[in-house]
C-alpha cells in the first residue's frame, strides 16, 4: 500500500479553492538549478519558473516568478512594482519572510501574501510548472488558474541576452 501525497501549502490552497493542477516529483535530496529540474521532468525551461523574493527600498517584499533559464533584471522588477530599488532577500532570510525555504519556494501558500509579479512570457504558455512549495516537488498549472489562486500581475522581468 502506497502512502498518501503529503500536501504542501500551496497544493492545499489550490485544493481548497477546486483549482486544477497537476504534480511533478524529481531528484530531491537537495536543491537543483533550475534547468536541470526542467530536463528532469521532461519540459522545456522556458516552461518552468523560478520564485524569487526581494525586497524593496522601502522594506516592503515582492515576489517574482521567471523561467528557470533567465535571470531577473532588478531595475525591471523595481519598476513593476512602483519602487526606487529591489534586492534578493538573502536565503538565510527566506524561512522567516515566506515559510518555504531556497529551492522550494512557491508563489502560492506564502506565510504572508505579497505582491507577486509573473514575467510576460507566462502568458505565451498553455501551461508553466513552478515549486510546489518543497524541493522535489512541481505544480503544473495554466497561467489563468494562477491567477485565480493569487493576485498576480504581468511584466517584462527578465534581462536581455546578448
Amino acid at each position: 500500500m502506497s502512502k498518501p501525497e503529503e500536501k504542501t501549502n500551496a497544493i492545499r490552497i489550490l485544493d481548497l479553492k477546486k483549482i486544477s493542477y497537476s504534480v511533478h516529483d524529481y531528484q530531491n535530496d537537495a536543491a537543483l538549478p533550475g534547468e536541470e529540474i526542467a530536463k528532469a521532468m521532461g519540459k522545456e525551461p522556458e516552461e518552468v519558473f523560478k520564485t524569487l523574493v526581494t525586497v524593496g527600498k522601502s522594506g516592503g517584499y515582492y515576489v517574482f516568478d521567471i523561467p528557470v533559464n533567465r535571470e531577473l533584471d532588478l531595475k525591471k522588477a523595481a519598476s513593476a512594482v512602483g519602487e526606487k530599488s529591489v534586492e534578493m532577500v538573502k536565503h538565510a532570510d527566506l524561512f522567516r519572510i515566506t515559510g518555504y525555504i531556497h529551492g522550494g519556494c512557491s508563489p502560492i501558500g506564502m506565510k504572508k501574501t505579497f505582491p507577486t509579479v509573473f514575467d510576460v512570457s507566462v502568458r505565451d504558455r498553455k501551461s508553466v510548472c513552478f515549486s510546489a512549495g518543497r524541493i522535489g516537488k512541481q505544480i503544473e498549472m495554466s497561467p489563468a488558474d494562477i491567477g485565480r489562486a493569487i493576485k498576480v500581475s504581468y511584466a517584462d522581468l527578465v534581462r536581455q541576452t546578448q
